[in-house]
């Protein structure tokens, strides 16, 4: 199972189905960042033969077919923006990446839907949207590498799951390349399609653990006419109350987060926790949205400000870089998901961390294992979970990155059995080793 061959056997394999030159790169020839991120995804022990980047859905195929006649273990991914999350795998003989199947399938404009290869980027797919003045509404992590693949498979959603739902939410139809090189597909290219077992469902946010995904179809949403942001920080107290406003009010923010103080700080918005809020529709509604809440604020004493244009876009960009970008490489990068009410508390206990009001799911970044397990301890007594997403090695094998509790470990064991019975694709990156 571990490659224990020399690296030229499997290259030779897999350059005879991809064929073109730099389709197959041996491990030594691999960019140095790019090994780092994916010897951050690996167990201690040999790093993989080569990484290979077919060109095509027939050839990605035809690449796991050979790889499951020969019982070779394989890591997929997209740009390996996000190969650092999760669990740790284990025997990895051979990486394969989607970033070259890249292309725009269909976009039907009037329906509101998208179908493109699971390595087309997400800024890439924005840009192309953005002609016919439509977007996709999710807010992954690094938006300009990001993957579309990658983002399905790590169920990367963001903040703009307050107004549009998750990813398994937006996400039509699905083709993907089973453990044995067969290409399968669920759903379909339009919004009422429901028929059959919902493997999109069952895809996002799997780690590559089930099935290579290699077309997506999506709804997209139309461009809203104007948008405004707001924040309002201060006391723990005020901007709970606050939160508990929001939330039980009609107002329809697109974005609404929970912002530690250190994170409120170093984004230089001022001093406490922070609840920011952003609106987008037409432009009347989102001034008398964005007033109301500055109004709510300011009866609870909290300090306000509204955000537009350059301003609004430089905020949230700086937010994204600020809650991802970790300053040393021993902060430990955490998913969170406690009940909203429970939010604040979570936050007054880290230094910096984003919890979404609606969902209570967030991110934090903390220090050592230890307040890993003081603070998953915390949410657990919420009712809640923290998984790790990105640690250092030597931490992840030291502590269980999922932390799961739940019962459905054998059910998860079960789907894992049929969809990749041989076990060969990203084992050990998902709960419970699977």
């Amino acid at each position: 199972m571990s490659n224990d061959k020399p690296q030229g056997v499997y290259a030779s394999y897999f350059a005879s189905i991809v064929g073109e030159e730099n389709a197959v790169c041996l491990w030594e020839n691999i960019e140095l960042g790019q090994q780092k991120r994916i010897q951050q995804a690996i167990a201690s022990g040999n790093p993989p033969s080569c990484i290979v980047y077919p060109r095509s859905q027939q050839q990605l195929a035809a690449v796991i077919a050979t790889a499951h006649s020969n019982n070779w273990r394989v890591l997929p991914c997209g740009n390996s923006s996000k190969l650092n999350w999760g669990g740790l795998v284990k025997g990895i003989d051979v990486v394969v990446s989607t970033e070259r199947i890249n292309q725009l399938i269909e976009h039907a404009v009037g329906d509101l839907t998208i179908t493109v290869e699971a390595g087309m980027k997400f800024s890439d797919l924005q840009a192309l949207l953005a002609k016919s003045r439509q977007f996709l509404a999710l807010d992954p992590t690094t938006p300009h590498l990001a993957t579309i693949g990658g983002i399905v498979a790590t169920g990367d959603t963001g903040s703009l799951r307050q107004r549009y739902g998750s990813v398994r939410d937006q996400l039509l139809g699905i083709t993907f390349v089973r453990a044995d090189g067969q290409v399968a597909k669920a759903g379909g290219r339009v919004v009422k399609n429901v028929a059959g077992y919902d493997l999109m469902k069952l895809f996002t946010g799997s780690y590559g653990t089930l099935g290579f995904i290699s077309q997506l179809t999506f709804r997209v949403y139309p461009l809203a006419e104007a948008s405004g942001t707001v924040v309002l920080t201060g006391t723990a107290e005020a901007v709970s109350q606050a939160a508990n406003i929001l939330r039980g009010s009609g107002l329809t923010p697109v974005q609404a987060d929970l912002l530690s103080t250190k994170l409120v700080s170093s984004l230089g918005l001022g001093e406490g926790l922070g609840l920011i809020a952003r609106f987008q529709s037409i432009s009347e509604s989102v001034k008398e949205q964005s007033n109301r809440v500055l109004e709510v604020g300011q009866k609870l004493g909290l300090n306000g400000a509204i955000y537009v244009d350059d301003d609004e876009a430089s905020l949230w960009q700086r937010l994204q870089e600020r809650i991802h970008y970790t300053a040393t490489e021993s902060v430990i990068t955490c998913k969170i998901g406690v009940l909203p009410t429970a939010a604040v508390e979570i936050l007054t206990q880290v230094e910096l961390g984003l919890i979404h009001i609606a969902s209570g799911l967030g991110l934090l970044q903390l220090e050592g294992k230890n307040q890993v397990l003081k603070v998953r301890d915390r949410t657990q007594a919420h009712g809640g979970f923290l998984t790790i997403l990105k640690a250092p090695v030597a931490v992840k094998e030291q502590i269980d990155v999922w932390g799961y509790t739940g019962n459905a470990l054998p059910l998860m064991r079960g789907i894992k059995e049929q969809f990749d019975s041989k076990n060969i694709l990203s084992p050990g990156r998902f709960v419970g080793g699977i």
